[in-house]
């Protein structure tokens, strides 16, 4: 039905689309010290895919990072203790061969979950976080299931094979490097309990340690 003669018809904008905002590698480091490139902090708006260029960024930073390195000596030296897995046995030598094994062990994964198969299938390797708008329980659930839940590129949620598939493919490459006795099939599944409870610790604190930064640690960076 057309206005009457005379009236004046307000027009309506139109309303802009919300376009995605590059967010760079995460440079805040939890407690200060432990890296946190893979977390994306804000969620409240749409988030661009990361690159080709920027999965095999994220592979390499996680690698090469100080910290993780120093982790890899400490993790060495815990299972040169009693001569656990990978069992090298003894000495200053075998010690250098299990901070190997370790270095070998991190940057693996990393290559296969954040570069290759981030990228083959199309999956952002990232975090992120669901936030403090969200219930407490709600957050822990969330955290623990993305692990086995990835989001696409395209924005969509789909199976996390470049987390599950890079730790497999990590796993498998390390029979090449560790010795005979460390290449049970008990010993691999005790490997896995072992990366995913790390995942899961990992992703906890990514989602939660913002909020506690910024209630108790605002000054650390």
């Amino acid at each position: 039905m057309p206005a009457p003669e005379g009236t004046i018809t307000a027009l309506m904008p139109p309303v802009a689309p919300v376009l995605p905002v590059v967010v760079p590698l995460n440079q805040q480091r939890i407690l200060g010290v432990m890296p946190d490139y893979q977390t994306v902090r804000d969620t409240t708006r749409p988030v661009a895919p990361l690159t080709a260029k920027d999965k095999w960024n994220l592979a390499w930073r996680e690698t090469v990072d100080p910290f993780n390195i120093a982790t890899a000596f400490m993790t060495a030296a815990e299972s040169q203790a009693g001569n656990q897995t990978p069992k090298y046995g003894e000495g200053y030598a075998n010690y250098g061969r299990r901070v190997g094994a370790a270095l070998g062990d991190g940057g693996t994964q990393n290559f296969f979950s954040a570069g290759v198969l981030a990228n083959v299938f199309h999956q952002d390797p990232r975090y992120f976080r669901k936030g403090p708008q969200a219930r407490f329980l709600p957050r822990v659930l969330y955290s623990i299931t993305r692990l086995l839940v990835a989001k696409q590129d395209s924005g969509r949620s789909a199976f996390n094979i470049s987390n599950i598939g890079g730790m497999a493919l990590g796993i498998v490459a390390s029979n090449a490097y560790y010795p005979a006795d460390s290449r049970r099939g008990s010993v691999m599944l005790g490997r896995i309990d072992t990366t995913t409870l790390g995942g899961v610790v990992g992703n906890l604190m990514s989602e939660f340690w913002p909020d506690v930064q910024q209630k108790f640690f605002r000054w650390l960076k």
